[in-house]
């Protein structure tokens, strides 16, 4: 039944979007580890970690398009809730290092060593098993929408002050996060990882798992939004994007339609700093900073708002991009990176693809057959004159 409803949903755009994604996802790791270093097609594995990377932002992008695309949320804290995913993938990292560590306490990481803890703070029991730590991934962000957004939009907090909101959020857990008494490694946050699943994260395979995981994801987490906003469900939140009271003078619960798709899309973002932290190795307070949410707004609005499509592509053109000229021009990519944004929201208020969109011809939809009997009925009816 739930198969049924995602394969539903897709249209050609989101069936080749899929294709893409799980077709990189083969192609991708058997050209990395298949081919050798002299082989043309050879892709080497820095350039796979890279690409992962970028997908991993593809997917915050999506989940961001999710809220605000197609319910109207601008939220400027949807980076919190990537780097709660990535902190609890962290912890789970940080438990399998054991013995191994600088200081070789079995159950200390080495920050709390360092820190003269003695025991290991309750909130960490359990991440030393992968199914936990995986569902914390999906629990610990979700819970933070769930308790923030019952009490934003019950209180119908809307507009630019829902925005401000969330940014305070994403900065107050970003002082929180700094403190070396939270339990989370303090400023340095988490590094050194050693294995995953049993197997060693520096090694070739792993990446390539890493990043074929990450590619299969965003596809299913694409099934996943599309099969959203093309349900009913998806059609009333359109309808709160647009026009907010009328939708709630028509008797719907506006605000358990937005609570569940900002729920929804958290988990999303959780996902994604969760594949983010294994493939770059770090996590730290950092990532909660406002303007990392800030850049997630940019790809999204560069990409194109409520395509699904769009994020995507957005999040793996600027930051591409940001490789490119960080390296070539690092004192110009704020500035570019700004005028990037006002150039879009000039000149193209849709996006790249809602752009192209408009310029592509639409295919008319069919029209039924009229059946013959109806025809020749239609054909022998005599129009009668009015007396």
């Amino acid at each position: 039944m739930i198969t049924a409803f995602l394969l539903r949903s897709l249209d050609r755009k989101i069936i080749a979007a899929i294709a893409i994604l799980l077709a990189l996802a083969v192609l991708v790791p058997v050209l990395n580890l298949m081919t050798g270093p002299t082989n043309p097609l050879h892709i080497p594995t820095y350039i796979m970690a890279l690409f992962g990377k970028y997908l991993t932002y593809a997917l915050l992008a999506l989940a961001l398009d999710l809220v605000w695309g197609f319910c109207g949320i601008l939220s400027l804290g949807h980076g919190a809730f990537f780097a709660l995913g990535g902190y609890a993938m962290g912890m789970y990292l940080m438990r399998q290092i054991g013995s191994r560590g600088v200081y070789g306490d079995p159950i200390l990481p080495d920050f709390m060593v360092f820190l003269n803890w003695k025991e290991l703070p309750w909130f960490w029991y359990g991440f030393d098993k992968f199914w936990f730590a995986a569902m914390m991934v999906l629990l610990v962000p979700g819970l933070l929408a769930f308790v923030f957004g019952w009490f934003a939009f019950r209180s119908r907090v809307n507009g630019v002050y829902l925005s401000i909101i969330t940014q305070a959020m994403t900065y107050a857990l970003l002082l929180a996060f700094f403190r070396n008494d939270m339990g989370f490694g303090g400023n340095n946050g988490m590094t050194d990882f050693k294995e995953i699943l049993g197997f060693s994260v520096q090694a070739d395979g792993t990446r390539a798992a890493l990043f074929a995981a990450t590619a299969i994801f965003l596809a299913l987490s694409l099934m996943i939004a599309s099969a959203i906003v093309r349900s009913k469900f998806g059609k009333v939140l359109v309808g709160v994007r647009d026009a907010e009271s009328r939708t709630r003078f028509l008797g719907y619960r506006v605000e358990h339609f937005k609570l569940l798709t900002f729920v929804v899309s958290a988990m999303m973002a959780g996902v994604a700093g969760a594949l983010y932290v294994p493939q770059v190795g770090i996590i730290n307070p950092g990532e909660f900073a406002p303007a990392n949410s800030i850049e997630v707004v940019i790809w999204t609005a560069v990409g194109g708002r409520s395509t699904l499509i769009g994020p995507i592509i957005g999040a793996i053109l600027v930051n591409g991009g940001k490789t490119i000229f960080t390296g070539l021009f690092p004192e110009f990519w704020l500035f570019a990176l700004g005028g990037l944004f006002v150039l879009v929201t000039l000149l193209l208020p849709k996006g790249i693809v809602g752009t192209i969109g408009q310029y592509l011809p639409r295919r008319k939809p069919k029209t039924e057959a009229t059946p013959p009997a109806l025809k020749e009925e239609r054909g022998d009816a005599k129009v009668q004159p009015a007396e």
